[in-house]
């Protein structure tokens, strides 16, 4: 029988009555994901979810790519489907791993016998095959607490499966089973690593970018575009809401005292970030502050911001320092692209002396020579749409 894909489900197996849903999630994604890549048949059983290629064209390889980077699976395994015999089970470990049996100095054998109509226990098919095995590779030495090579056989209501040293997966829950959230992103390190730990816990996403247009150029727009491309492959087709925000920096500049000018930018991305919100149906706002990191992320700063808007403000990375970020950011595969020398609009009238713990009414009293209600619509009915 041919190669298939064998997923380890994670926190999915403690759910209770409602595990049927994530389930049904986490298998509605896989097959988005596989959807060119060839027909392939997913399903469930016994904690397990099993991809298996229909046709001879099938891409299993980026079939396997894709399952590593599925937020619900905590490991996933090649593996070569047999008969439920011991002599079949055997000849397949022979023939599938060939190769590895042949480089490797020490081995062991794990059984799991799902299907209890076997006639053999766990432990008597890994002493079976793994004796055989060991005569048929007399080089080969058994090592059960550190084995150069594990073989796993796993003997299921369908088949049995053999298999050798699975990989983790991307671990987490499925993507959307929690609702929906907008995530600010900028061109920098935090808000992608920020927006792929929130997915990691269920979370669909719409991104919201704000766009200072001349003061940032169109190349810094294009590479938050490149940036939510890299985190589809982890939290699927998303929405950009890209925010025109020209307007309204220059009006702070203009009426607003220069030390307040970041904490009153960021107060105004909170209200237009909630005003998309609304419109997408989400039901949080995600951003990639991290405390201390820079004048705006005090957390007087970070409470100034957050109260000129109702919903719930996740910061995933708000404990986190730069280089637990940056490790995090190269694993998914946009740390390279976050450090291209293009400015986002936060850097746009930088003030020299930033305040770093506004006190209470301030920020109101400077917000009132404004026209908030005025700016804020007027951002949001041009907001730039852009799917990925």
């Amino acid at each position: 029988m041919d190669e298939i894909i064998l997923l380890k489900l994670g926190e999915l197996v403690l759910k209770g009555l409602n595990r049927r849903s994530f389930e049904d999630k986490l298998i509605a994604n896989a097959r988005r994901r596989l959807k060119d890549l060839g027909k392939f048949r997913v399903y469930t059983k016994q904690s397990t979810m099993y991809v298996e290629p229909q046709e001879e064209h099938c891409d299993l390889e980026g079939a396997w790519t894709a399952m590593t980077r599925l937020f619900g699976v905590v490991g996933l395994s090649r593996a070569r489907a047999c008969n439920k015999t011991a002599d079949a089970i055997l000849e397949t470990a022979k023939e599938y791993l060939g190769e590895k049996l042949q480089t490797a100095k020490t081995f062991k054998v794990e059984s799991k016998r799902a299907d209890k109509t076997f006639p053999m226990t766990s432990i008597q098919l890994s002493q079976y095959v793994g004796g055989e095995l060991h005569d048929m590779y007399p080089h080969l030495q058994v090592d059960v607490h550190h084995p150069e090579l594990t073989i796993h056989l796993e003997v299921r209501d369908y088949a049995a499966y053999v298999h050798a040293d699975p990989e983790p997966g991307a671990g987490g829950l499925p993507v959307g089973i929690g609702g929906r959230a907008v995530s600010l992103l900028s061109g920098g390190i935090d808000s992608p690593v920020a927006s792929w730990m929130i997915a990691k816990r269920g979370i669909a996403l719409e991104m919201v970018h704000f766009f200072s247009y001349p003061y940032t150029s169109l190349e810094a727009k294009e590479k938050v575009l490149d940036l939510a491309r890299l985190l589809t492959p982890w939290c699927g087709h998303m929405m950009v809401h890209v925010v025109p925000f020209t307007e309204i920096q220059e009006e702070l500049r203009r009426s607003c005292p220069e030390e307040l000018f970041t904490v009153l930018m960021r107060r105004f991305m909170m209200r237009i970030a909630e005003r998309v919100a609304q419109r997408c149906d989400a039901g949080a706002i995600v951003t990639g502050e991290s405390l201390g990191q820079v004048a705006s992320q005090t957390m007087e700063a970070m409470r100034a911001t957050t109260a000129v808007c109702s919903l719930p403000v996740l910061r995933p990375v708000v404990g986190m320092d730069k280089e637990e970020i940056v490790r995090v950011a190269r694993k998914i595969g946009t740390f390279d692209t976050s450090i291209l020398p293009y400015e986002d609009c936060c850097t746009v009238f930088t003030p020299r002396h930033p305040r770093l713990r506004p006190l209470p009414g301030e920020l109101e009293a400077a917000e009132a020579a404004l026209d908030i209600e005025g700016l804020v619509q007027a951002a949001v009915e041009h907001i730039e749409r852009v799917r990925v």
